[in-house]
This record gives structure tokens, C-alpha cells and sequence, in this order.
């Protein structure tokens, strides 16, 4: 992030997104689907000019700058999403008991995970995300990537079991991939 010398930084739009700014509240649609977010800091002013946005401040502080940094990584976010895609994997290991995964309506419903007799189940908390199931792999997609990383962490944190051993018993589903980037 470069701070020109009238302490404003500026974000370009490619072409193929269309953007509206209104009262704070940043709307971007593309060819994957449209997304919004608020912004508002009394102290940051955001207004659009043309094909981009500028944010600026009257004193830069390092505070200021931060949070400056912090907008524009939300709107690249949002550019990416709304072109590409966010994309999470998870992984079900199933080493002692046979589990079986499955997704009804908005409810991800996990039956015998390391033999318990009740069945864990979480609701879908976002409808714009879209979760499939193909063999060991979960997938969760969507244009929001704050939607598409906590539906993940939801699905991940529904295995969670305080009481085992995470080397011993590795049983769970656990994400992998978190929008391209392999975790270990």
C-alpha cells in the first residue's frame, strides 16, 4: 500500500466490476455474484472517482495508516471474491470409526464420529455460501470471505474434542486449504 503525499491511497476496480459507494456502505458486483460492506471512521473520508476509491485522511498517524491498510485489504477481498471465487477445503479423517458426513437443507449433520450415538449438527449460518461434499473432501465457496472462513471454522470447530489427543486421535474434519493457501 503506497500513501501519496495528500495522505490518500486509492484502489482501482478492473474492468467487469461495478461498484457503488454509498453513505459508507460499499456494494461490488461481478461476474461471481455481488457482495457489500459498511465502512465508516470518522476520521478516514471514502468517496469514489471513476473506476476506483479513494481513501484519505487530514494527519496521518500510524493508526490511521493501519486502518487505512486494513480497508483496502477488505477491498481487494472483495474484488477477488466477486471474480474468482473463495474457495476453503476440508478434509474428514476417519481413522478408528467410519463417520458419514452429509448436508440437508442448511443443516451439516456428521453421524458416528468416533462411535458417539447422536449425531453433531450445525446450521448453515450463511445462505451466500454454498458447501458440497464430494467423498473426503468438504468444499465451501462463496463471494464473501468472511462468510466462506467461518462457515469453515464452524464445520472444523463441530469435531472439536477437548478431552483427546489431537496426535493420537486425529480423527475430525479439518481445513486444508484456505483459499489456495495449503495449510500443514
Amino acid at each position: 500500500m503506497r500513501v501519496s503525499k495528500d495522505n490518500s491511497v486509492e484502489v482501482e476496480f478492473p474492468a467487469g466490476v461495478e461498484f457503488s459507494l454509498k453513505g459508507g456502505l460499499l456494494t461490488v458486483k461481478g461476474p461471481k455474484g455481488e457482495t457489500s460492506r459498511k465502512f465508516a471512521d470518522p476520521l478516514l473520508t471514502i468517496k469514489s472517482e471513476d473506476r476506483k476509491i479513494v481513501i484519505g485522511t487530514k494527519k496521518l498517524t500510524k493508526g490511521q495508516k493501519t486502518k487505512m491498510g486494513t480497508i483496502v485489504a477488505h477491498m481487494h477481498n472483495m474484488i477477488k471474491g466477486v471474480t474468482e471465487g473463495i474457495v476453503y477445503k476440508l478434509k474428514i479423517c476417519s481413522a478408528h470409526f467410519p463417520m458419514s458426513v452429509q448436508l440437508k437443507g442448511q443443516d451439516f449433520i456428521v453421524n458416528n464420529f468416533i462411535g458417539e450415538k447422536f449425531p453433531r449438527t450445525v446450521k448453515m449460518k450463511y445462505p451466500d455460501t454454498k458447501v458440497e461434499i464430494a467423498g473426503d473432501i468438504v468444499t465451501v465457496t462463496g463471494v464473501c470471505k468472511e462468510h466462506v472462513s467461518q462457515t469453515a471454522a464452524t464445520i472444523e470447530s463441530l469435531m472439536r474434542r477437548p478431552e483427546y489427543d489431537k496426535r493420537i486421535f486425529q480423527d475430525g474434519i479439518y481445513i486444508t486449504d484456505k483459499d489456495g493457501k495449503h495449510e500443514k
